[in-house]
């Protein structure tokens, strides 16, 4: 695989739509933000997964690695972790699906609770019959919908700010070396930072590939460098075209993307180009939704083929899909769709599920780079094509970066944004603690019930 092939599936994998209004909150400092998430958490997470991919390059991913470090429970634990954190995240990508095409219908529509939660569902239940079909389909639709879906409009929405500026026209943000650095007389603004380093996770899906690179030592950092460049520009630009266009006291997290295409759109008179946009997005949110849904999936099945959970959910259709495993993770996402029904407004229930998704993957994460640290130690002799440099020093520097800042942002994540009223602030940290606390506790649970009951079922 060339450099340049490992950098398209790079930026394939974690560029995303889902973040920028949220990212756009903090206009022009939105530069140091990303440096900071880039330097700290998503350069150190790209290097420890192809460390871990090229010495343990066995199906499976993280399940495979911390199992080796950890043994089965705490690689079960990890992988669940993996699967449900995707499983919070897939009502938040598809109600930016549901309010474009609200847009296209009735705009009022997208602050309807009902109208999201059928929606919602209704296009979870399409993407999964798709993937029910196998892999072959599903990376087609991925694929496709990435490029023209994702790519397409994050660089479209960049060229429109581009233009906004360079014809004169005023921006709703100033660019000045003290708006570059953040500003933290409102401390509820760091709520958004859960988001901007949401925005940069999935980059270890392509660290499988990192052996198939020529030279992994000097290819594969190479491709990480560039990728990381792409991947940290298209997310600055975008977020500041938004935030060029819409007034932060204006932005909605929801549909902050579509108010700016509208926006951009009336001033340059081609409106008629938004039911174009709206249907890509669309598509690049179904893709999206595609590229993840068998990632985690499959590595339960291989958590249930080893016999950590019941081997019953291991069954496969005759494309080779995981049906039971996908049936399971249907009804989970049902019932965490229902959050749009009870919250108060579908803008505190995106963003709840949306804090929930970050804070979980983030623990997540801190599980893998210690899983890095412990296989250094546990296997010194297992050959690495791909090592992190600069010895044991660049491998504590490299997790223990990512691990504090893993850290410090799950407690920024328990600020409730601005938007959030004062009377809900409790109930939100209270929905987000116990949803942390069951999705922690729950695999641990499960894997001692059911190594309990084939126990006693043995001695019967």
């Amino acid at each position: 695989m060339s450099v340049f092939g490992l950098v398209m599936i790079n930026v394939i994998a974690v560029d995303s739509l889902r973040s920028l209004p949220a990212t756009a909150q903090y206009g022009y400092s939105v530069i140091f933000y990303y440096l900071v998430a880039g330097l700290l958490f998503f350069i150190p997470t790209a290097f420890v997964a192809g460390e871990l991919a090229t010495a343990w390059p066995k199906n499976g991913g993280i399940y495979v690695w911390a199992k080796e470090a950890f043994g089965k429970d705490t690689a079960f634990s990890l992988v669940f972790l993996q699967w449900i954190y995707n499983v919070c995240w897939y009502p938040t990508i598809l109600s930016l699906m549901a309010a474009t095409l609200a847009y296209c219908i009735n705009p009022e529509l997208a602050n309807n609770k009902l109208y999201m939660f059928i929606t919602v569902s209704s296009m979870f239940s399409i993407i999964v019959i798709i993937n029910c079909f196998g892999l072959k389909i599903s990376n087609y639709l991925t694929t496709t919908a990435s490029i023209f879906g994702i790519i397409l409009p994050i660089g479209f929405v960049i060229i429109l700010g581009g233009v906004w500026i360079l014809s004169g026209r005023h921006p709703q943000i100033h660019f000045s070396n003290t708006s570059f650095f953040p500003s933290f007389k409102n401390i509820n603004a760091l709520a958004f930072f859960t988001s901007v380093l949401f925005s940069l996770i999935g980059i270890e899906m392509s660290a499988v590939h990192a052996q198939e690179v020529k030279n992994p030592q000097r290819d594969y950092p190479k491709a990480i460098l560039i990728s990381s460049v792409l991947i940290l520009v298209s997310f600055i630009l975008a977020s500041i075209a938004i935030a060029i266009v819409v007034p932060s006291s204006k932005l909605n997290v929801v549909t902050g993307l579509l108010e700016a295409y509208q926006l951009f759109f009336a001033s340059f008179h081609i409106q008629w180009l938004m039911p174009v946009i709206a249907l890509l997005i669309i598509c690049g949110g179904a893709g999206g939704v595609s590229a993840w849904i068998l990632g985690p999936v499959k590595a339960l099945l291989i958590a249930s083929e080893d016999g950590v959970i019941p081997r019953s959910l291991a069954k496969t259709n005759r494309f080779n899909a995981p049906y039971r495993l996908i049936i399971l993770q249907g009804i989970v996402f049902m019932l965490l769709s229902s959050v749009f029904i009870f919250m108060p407004s579908v803008n505190s229930s995106f963003w709840l599920l949306s804090d929930i998704t970050s804070q979980l993957s983030l623990i997540f994460y801190i599980g893998l780079f210690c899983t890095a640290i412990m296989l250094r130690y546990k296997f010194p002799m297992v050959v690495r094509p791909f090592t992190i440099p600069f010895g044991k020093i660049g491998l504590w520097v490299t997790c223990l970066s990512g691990i504090i800042v893993c850290v410090v942002t799950i407690g920024f994540g328990f600020i409730p944004p601005s938007d959030i009223s004062i009377s809900w602030s409790l109930n939100y940290k209270y929905y987000l603690t116990i949803g942390m606390a069951t999705s922690v506790i729950l695999p641990y649970a499960l894997t001692k019930t059911y190594a309990r009951i084939n126990f006693n079922g043995s001695l019967k």
